[in-house]
């Protein structure tokens, strides 16, 4: 589903757009990796023709690196230049949490869904407030309990701030229910988490 893009995002303000952070969070991030416009389109929620105008502007500025091969156009992180370090940097504890949990979630058995709820998907929808000061993840499903807090301690340092994990099953979540904790996460933002299961 395609999001209006705003301008002034509240996680950082320094950037036009929620979508310019998504697509730089992702890219940056994964400094080995090359994308197609569609895929970065398609994981920042809007048309390919923005992502492309975005890209466009960040390979004229130094950022990025484009090349062709046959009709698609590979966009990856110029690492060459002073900037990459620190700007990699800043997009990992702004947004750094939908990529890199993105990630490390879908490589754990026994997920089904996965959502970052809180400050940061509140910062995150364009809330305004302070910046988060950790990231609350809901993880749906049956993984093993300790490779989810050693997920959460590894995240938690590539992150900057700690990442608490909370995991609910199936069923829980799906049930119409009067728990108040999922009554709570249900009321207020949720950032979903891709999980690719073919990477």
């Amino acid at each position: 589903m395609l999001r209006p893009m705003k301008a002034s995002p509240s996680l950082l303000p320094l950037l036009r757009s929620r979508m310019q952070g998504e697509l730089l969070a992702l890219v940056l991030l994964h400094p080995d990796r090359e994308y197609t416009i569609t895929e970065l389109a398609d994981a920042c929620g809007v048309t390919p023709t923005a992502a492309l105008r975005e890209v466009e502007r960040l390979v004229e500025g130094g950022i990025l690196e484009a090349r062709r091969v046959g009709r698609s156009r590979l966009v990856k992180a110029r690492t060459d230049t002073p900037l990459y370090r620190p700007l990699s940097d800043l997009m990992a504890v702004t947004y750094g949490p939908l990529p890199i949990l993105a990630e490390a979630l879908s490589g754990l058995d026994g997920v089904t869904e996965a959502y970052i709820y809180g400050s940061w998907a509140a910062r995150h929808s364009g809330e305004p407030g302070p910046p988060p000061g950790d990231v609350d993840v809901l993880v749906v499903g049956s993984p093993d309990p300790d490779a989810l807090f050693d997920l959460a301690e590894r995240a938690s340092r590539r992150l900057s701030r700690e990442v608490n994990v909370h995991r609910i099953s199936p069923e829980a979540w799906a049930a119409d229910t009067a728990d108040p904790f999922v009554t709570s996460v249900r009321e207020r933002p949720l950032a979903p988490l891709n999980l690719d299961r073919e990477s």
